[in-house]
């Protein structure tokens, strides 16, 4: 099993891919795709591409907890 590339919050990406994203919530890339799709969800198209802030999704995660 290939070892996680990132040991704390510090360590992550200002910006997050679907292929970072599955791996750091332990779900499939298409998975991550439907969840970045979400509305509600914080990601932001950058021409073809879809990235997830990091902030974002600490307070997505935040709240997502609370209910």
């Amino acid at each position: 099993m290939k070892q996680d590339l990132y040991k704390n919050y510090e360590d992550l990406p200002l910006l997050l891919t679907a292929k970072e994203l599955s791996r750091l919530l332990r779900i499939s890339r298409s998975g991550a795709y439907a969840l970045m799709a979400k509305e509600g969800f914080p990601s932001v198209s950058l021409g073809k591409r879809i990235v997830v802030p990091k902030e974002g999704l600490l307070k997505w995660l935040r709240e997502a907890t609370k209910e």
